[in-house]
């Protein structure tokens, strides 16, 4: 089962490269969006899944959504952590003004992020790879975000910030905002501290393709709308850590 749904998302990836890119989108098919996001989310649902146990992957996985959706929540509302903003579109059924697909966009990006932190981090001693884990997640969510929020806010209006800032008129505060909110689901793993059930296999590597395709297909967005800079940015640290978790996997590979 779990092999199908990962088809179903990349069958229904596929098909969002093509329709969202060149805004072919239909108005009676938006609601595609909430089911690319939500199949996207329990993608990385099914990675925490099979990595670290059925019971251990649905609470995590869970935690994430309703912890997210909570933030995102106050966000809106307070203007808490990410500076003040608004949706415009319409992602699905909303939680307190906050849309529930949002919370699956948060699982996918912290599924991303901590597979390509569990093997940057690994075969590190102790303390170093608690820190390197912690600050490689974060730092990977946010260059998901640099893409993301480009995109989202200048290319297809799906919410709009209140406030200015240096990079696309997008503030600060938004990226710190997204460093301490995937770094504090990354310290909840670490003092969870789950057992490890797979270092290799199908899903690691398909949450690592799962990581680029995801930059791949905002960054064609981005084109399409002329953000150029973005697209240079994004590409660089996306090749990075690219470099980074195949030369450690590589590394501890040899050494076990």
């Amino acid at each position: 089962m779990s092999t199908y749904i990962f088809r179903f998302f990349i069958f229904w990836y596929i098909c969002g490269v093509f329709l969202v890119t060149f805004d072919w989108l239909p108005p009676w098919l938006e609601w595609a969006n909430s089911v690319f996001l939500i199949a996207a989310g329990i993608v990385a649902g099914l990675y925490f899944i099979h990595m670290y146990g059925k019971r251990t992957g649905i609470l995590y996985s869970l935690f994430i959504i309703a912890a997210s959706i909570y933030v995102e929540h106050l966000g809106v509302a307070y203007n808490f952590l990410f500076g003040t903003y608004d949706y415009t579109q319409d992602f699905g059924i909303k939680i307190a003004d906050t849309p529930v697909t949002i919370g699956f966009a948060w699982l996918l990006i912290i599924g991303c992020s901590h597979e390509i932190a569990r093997v940057i981090s690994s075969g590190l001693p102790s303390f170093t790879r608690f820190l390197t884990f912690l600050l490689t997640g974060a730092l990977c969510a946010v260059t998901i975000d640099l893409i993301l929020d480009p995109v989202s806010y200048k290319v297809k209006e799906y919410w709009i910030w209140q406030e200015p800032g240096l990079y696309y008129d997008i503030p600060f505060s938004n990226f710190t905002g997204w460093f301490v909110t995937a770094a504090f689901f990354h310290l909840v793993f670490l003092i969870w501290n789950p057992d490890n059930l797979v270092n290799e296999g199908t899903w690691p590597k398909r949450m690592a393709l799962v990581f680029g395709l995801m930059v791949f297909l905002f960054i064609c967005m981005a084109f399409t709308g002329g953000l150029y800079l973005a697209i240079t940015l994004v590409a660089l640290l996306t090749a990075g850590w690219y470099a980074l978790y195949f030369w450690r996997k590589k590394h501890v590979q040899a050494v076990s």
